[in-house]
């Protein structure tokens, strides 16, 4: 089997336990998932969840977050791993939308890239969910080490792995396909020992077939 037709089986076996796949994050438009997307850099999603809301309501455009206090600003996102850096990125994201993209966000990748605690990551994110385009294919924690466990790819490296990947799965499926991959690393096949049993890409994992 090629890992063309592996990952075709992967996917269709993953939409039939994720059939409406979406990001952890809560957002209402493309601001939202931009700063939560930061916010989320070497934390957990449920971290930014709790704090993201009251953060939001105090500053519901990026001109408010802008112009607003540091401290004030780090008060909302104080439980979130690597605050103080984060609130200092997050207002000059706002800053930069106001300066260079007339307060809106950009729904391109170049773009996207040119903000301060964006990369090729969270620029995907924000294609993907906020406006539903594709031109790469997010590679977390999650995806680096089932994408290596599957046997997609041999790299560790996200630039690399996220190749390997665009090379092989649908260009249809780059956005769905990140996130089911996600979530199955968080409910089934965890980073912590695990049971392979009942899982439904057994047959086409080497760990399924020990």
């Amino acid at each position: 089997m090629t890992n063309e037709e592996k990952v075709k089986q992967i996917i269709q076996r993953l939409y039939k336990v994720y059939p409406h796949p979406k990001i952890a994050l809560k957002f209402k438009n493309p601001y939202e998932l931009l700063i939560a997307t930061i916010l989320s850099a070497q934390a957990t999603d449920v971290s930014v969840n709790k704090a993201s809301p009251n953060l939001f309501k105090k500053y519901p455009t990026p001109k408010d977050l802008a112009s607003a206090p540091v401290s004030e600003i780090d008060s909302y996102v104080k439980n979130i791993n690597f605050h103080n850096n984060k609130t200092k990125l997050i207002q000059n994201a706002a800053r930069t939308l106001i300066d260079k993209f007339g307060g809106k966000v950009p729904d391109n990748m170049r773009d996207l890239d040119s903000l301060p605690g964006v990369a090729r990551k969270t620029a995907n994110v924000i294609l993907g969910c906020a406006f539903n385009k594709s031109e790469g294919i997010v590679v977390d924690t999650h995806v680096i080490r089932l994408s290596n466990k599957l046997e997609l790819t041999n790299s560790k490296d996200p630039v690399k792995i996220e190749k390997d990947l665009m090379e092989i799965v649908p260009k249809k499926d780059w956005i769905n396909f990140p996130l089911m991959l996600i979530q199955h690393g968080r409910d089934i096949c965890t980073a912590r020992s695990h049971t392979c049993l009942n899982c439904p890409l057994g047959d086409l994992c080497p760990d399924g077939l020990l």
